[in-house]
């Protein structure tokens, strides 16, 4: 009976090649959708979930409490790890991280900058990054141990065992390598090349050891069956047990966690990458969804070319049971036809896909989930796109059908273009999807910052830059191509420095306020070209502008001045140190543009001895001409580094890199969505034309013209466009303005926009269905009738 149901199935596959090959590709592009999402989606979920301690392994973060506002970090004191082991028994390990640091390693004539951690020594033992030699609850222990990775080692010491040799550190330490890392996993967000010790860094940083600063990370590994709301009840004032002035709250957030839920308002987790999995998560489903419509309506279209068969079976006996499992079979069939293509495809498709989503993702048909996955994936597309038409078909009337009456009821006919108009529905809210992502990132990589980004590049300051700057940046000036040099503490695209140090005659002293704050050299408001609304900038004809300060509009208004120039001249005091505020800035953009422009203040500090950027503007069009400068001067001065240099629009770019590539997946996937719209479209449109081929034949010897019947046969189409146009907006309207709410900055939802989306939308459909129409239009009206 199976091997009869293949039989029939093939035959009617084999005769009916147009709309098997529209059912098949449509069925196979929706499959290699979602196969490429859910991909995707597993990689980010399995995120820093491979540690062995994943369910006990913490990060520590912090509530911080100002006046009307809670901003939540995972910043804290340098010194917290070694005290919380110590004073909470339940927290069994803790280790400080420091940010990405790009130290010089020098070993012999070999010197280049490389990427990695300052760490303490028990986080090898709390996370499982494997060490390949040495061991790991050693390696770290001693304040001169270094961990290498094995490309490290290779690049020092090829052909060596790099346990026990010496790397120099900025021309200034040595260390001595006591491991070497096994390769990191694909599924950790944390990435580094060397690990080195904190404790050796915490001691050259007073700063960080002082309870009331904060920068490093702290992780913590809970002991065995350790009850997380008894910890979070323990550490939640500890600061304050420290530093009785402290307005910070801490707790714990699971590390395998933090990737996907990195997002926090007034001290709620409110998301992160987790909303990308899950939009993504939903367009694979809408896609798929689409993709067997477009079978549900061909296969129920088509039914009275299959109707005498069912009449026929029913009449010798068929049950309907065993029609309902023919024709579910039949579309099992075409599904795993489908998946056949479908796999060709990702395995095609998918370095593309990897290189777009910077990811490394892999169609191992050895894993054993992925033939499940699959088969899962195919069995389900073929229920759901075969379950309707088998219901429909089996439930035919054979004396009606075998009278040769069989017409369709207005129930079914209504539930067929409720169906078109469902998944050009989604069709559309993913067109507005990507008119919407695409304005808004283009307001972002267009709006004005309240600096000049173009033609501004920087470089760090390090070596014998931090004690020569003063005579590095006259020389560098004297250059073809350099417009102005300055340096700061922080890059020009976030300053993340912060205190609430700062106090103000007739400030109300119950009022806790942070404010940004970044060290600057002379000329800093005119390389970077930020407009003064009143004052003037820092200048070595006044000596006393180290105790002085130049603040920005948002601070001025904190401080009450409703007309920001107006606090030119006035006291104000950060540190203890009392200065009067001799300029105020327009407001700029310091930091992301999903974060508002808070209060800023810049003090001088011309002497540059610790770390920083230097700036360097270079004149229009002679980029290279500045380069070349740069690197010359930076030579002289700093011989024993490489030169490095960002531009800083490209860096820009860089920032909203997940959103870009939010952009670009929203473009191939409402392409792919409307495509497979349309081929269903097509279908319809072919055998709509064919039913109506003797109406047609009749009107065209009654007069009618080709644009006549070209509009007759496209009319109900372009309706059912337009109602799904209309059905979808309010949709896409509430779903499109809660991601644009995640911008401080953001465009406004215009009117045109969805006007733009029914265009585009309805001009796919016309366009898929004139050709049809025109085809059928102009066929032979003797050829349509000759059968009368």
């Amino acid at each position: 009976m199976i091997r009869n149901y293949l039989k029939i199935a093939w035959r009617n596959l084999w005769k009916n090649k147009m709309f098997s090959f529209i059912n098949i590709m449509g069925l196979a592009l929706g499959m290699t959708c979602s196969l490429l999402i859910t991909l995707w989606v597993q990689d980010e979920l399995a995120m820093d979930r491979f540690h062995k301690n994943d369910q006990r392994l913490y990060r520590v973060m912090e509530n911080q409490h100002y006046t009307g506002v809670i901003n939540t970090y995972p910043s804290t004191p340098g010194i917290l790890a070694d005290n919380i082991t110590k004073d909470i028994p339940e927290i069994k390990m803790a280790s400080q991280m420091l940010w990405e640091e790009s130290p010089l390693f020098t070993v012999g004539s070999t010197f280049e900058k490389e990427k990695g951690r300052y760490v303490q020594g028990d986080f090898l033992t709390m996370f499982s990054f494997g060490l390949a030699q040495g061991d790991p609850k050693t390696a770290l222990k001693r304040p001169d141990g270094l961990v290498i990775s094995k490309k490290l080692a290779d690049k020092y010491f090829k052909g060596q065992n790099p346990i026990g040799k010496t790397i120099r550190i900025d021309n200034k330490d040595d260390v001595i390598v006591t491991g070497v890392l096994a390769d990191i996993p694909e599924a950790s967000s944390l990435k580094f090349d060397f690990l080195m010790s904190f404790d050796r860094w915490l001691k050259s940083n007073e700063w960080a050891k002082q309870w009331g600063n904060n920068g490093p990370r702290c992780y913590v590994l809970l002991a065995e069956n350790t009850s997380i709301d008894k910890v979070n009840a323990k550490i939640k004032n500890y600061i304050k047990t420290k530093n009785k002035d402290s307005n910070v709250e801490l707790f714990l957030q699971n590390y395998g966690e933090s990737y996907l839920y990195g997002k926090w308002e007034s001290g709620i987790q409110s998301g992160g990458r987790i909303e990308y999995v899950r939009i993504f998560s939903i367009v694979a489903i809408f896609i798929l969804v689409i993709a067997c419509i477009n079978f549900m309506n061909l296969a129920t279209a088509r039914s009275v070319k299959r109707a005498k068969e069912v009449g026929i079976r029913k009449v010798v006996g068929a049950y309907r049971n065993s029609l309902i499992g023919q024709f579910i079979g039949e579309s099992v069939l075409i599904a795993f036809l489908a998946l056949f293509f479908s796999v060709m495809l990702v395995l095609i498709l998918l370095p593309t896909f990897n290189t777009l989503t910077e990811k490394h993702l892999s169609f191992n048909i050895t894993n054993p989930l992925l033939p499940a996955l699959l088969i899962g994936l195919t069995l389900l597309t073929g229920l759901l796109s075969g379950s309707y038409p088998a219901l429909f078909m089996s439930s035919l009337n054979p004396i009606i059908v075998l009278k040769g009456a069989l017409k369709f009821k207005p129930s079914a006919t209504l539930f067929r273009k409720g169906l078109v108009v469902f998944q050009f529905g989604l069709s559309i809210m993913l067109i507005l999807g990507m008119i919407v992502i695409y304005r808004q990132l283009n307001f972002i990589q267009t709006k004005n910052l309240g600096y000049d980004r173009d033609n501004l590049l920087y470089m760090p300051l390090e070596g014998d830059l931090q004690k020569n700057f003063a005579t590095f940046r006259q020389e560098l000036s004297k250059e073809p191509g350099i417009r102005g040099v300055t340096c700061s503490q922080s890059d020009p695209l976030e300053v993340g420095s912060s205190t609430m140090g700062v106090t103000w005659p007739g400030k109300d002293t119950t009022q806790q306020i942070l404010f940004s704050q970044n060290a600057v050299s002379y000329e800093y408001i005119k390389t970077m070209q930020i407009k003064l609304l009143g004052g003037r900038e820092f200048s070595p004809e006044y000596g006393v502008d180290t105790s002085n300060y130049i603040i920005n509009e948002s601070t001025a208004k904190k401080m009450g001045y409703q007309t920001p120039e107006k606090a030119v001249g006035k006291q104000m005091t950060m540190w203890d140190k009392k200065g009067t505020i001799i300029g105020v800035m327009k407001n700029f953009h310091y930091n992301s543009l999903h974060e508002n422009i808070e209060p800023l203040i810049l003090r001088l500090q011309p002497k540059q001895e610790n770390w920083g950027n230097v700036l360097v503007r270079a004149e229009a069009g002679k980029t290279r001409e500045a380069l070349a400068s740069m690197e010359k001067v930076f030579k002289q001065f700093n011989p024993n580094f490489p030169f490095k240099y960002y531009f800083t629009d490209q860096e820009f770019a860089n920032s909203y890199k997940a959103e870009n590539t939010v952009s670009k997946l929203s473009n191939y996937f409402a392409f792919l969505a409307i495509f497979i719209s349309c081929l269903g479209l097509f279908g319809l449109a072919a055998f709509t034309a064919e039913q109506r081929t003797k109406e047609i034949g009749v009107r065209k010897v009654l007069g009618a013209s080709v644009p006549n019947l070209v509009g007759m046969l496209s009319k109900d189409f372009v309706k059912l466009v337009l109602i799904a146009a209309v059905i979808s907006f309010p949709i896409a309207w509430y779903f499109l303005s809660g991601w644009l709410e995640k911008f401080a900055y953001r465009i406004d939802f215009e009117w045109w926009f969805f006007v733009a989306a029914a265009i585009i939308a309805l001009a796919i459909a016309l366009l898929t269905v004139s050709y049809q129409a025109i085809k059928a239009a102009l066929i032979d009206p003797v050829k349509s009738l000759k059968s009368e």
